[in-house]
């Protein structure tokens, strides 16, 4: 199976080839909870999103990412956050892609729908602040969330 290795600063990542601009939705429910993903490629979690397709704006590819990812129907409501550090590398196994990181980060409200796993997400579930720090989440992917949670009043502790 293909896998996804993410590189932080480390002299041994390979050099990025691509820059891919991608979006994460920070989704959040009446409790406060975030709609987390354990992905299938490097069993990490995560916020949905991936890239943005040709002919999409961002907000569209957020929707559409999430959806696919997690079965949830949410509202965009604001940005969070840009995030496009070239010592973070993502490689691709599958072809060989050392992405450098560019992502777009939205906040979104939950609409409707049962979280459901899917082929890029092998578990879905929302997640309190309290149990942030104790799932295992790549460092770039944490600075999102935490980022955010330091705006947005969540505590994350």
């Amino acid at each position: 199976m293909a896998k996804r290795i993410d590189f932080f600063d480390e002299p041994d990542a390979p050099k990025a080839n691509s820059l891919v601009p991608s979006v994460n939705v920070i989704i959040t429910n009446d409790a406060g909870d975030i709609l987390m993903i354990r992905r299938t490629d490097n069993h990490n979690w995560a916020l949905p999103g991936g890239a943005i397709d040709l002919g999409e704006s961002i907000p569209q590819a957020a929707v559409r990412e999430a959806l696919e990812e997690t079965g949830i129907q949410r509202e965009i409501a604001g940005i969070s956050g840009t995030y496009s550090d070239p010592r973070h590398i993502i490689l691709y196994t599958s072809n060989s892609e050392a992405r450098q990181e560019f992502s777009l980060v939205l906040t979104a409200r939950y609409q409707a729908g049962q979280p459901t796993p899917s082929d890029e997400s092998r578990e879905v579930r929302w997640v309190s602040p309290s149990e942030i720090k104790k799932i295992v989440i790549d460092r770039s992917m944490r600075l999102r969330i935490t980022h955010d949670s330091t705006e947005s009043g969540i505590h994350i502790g």
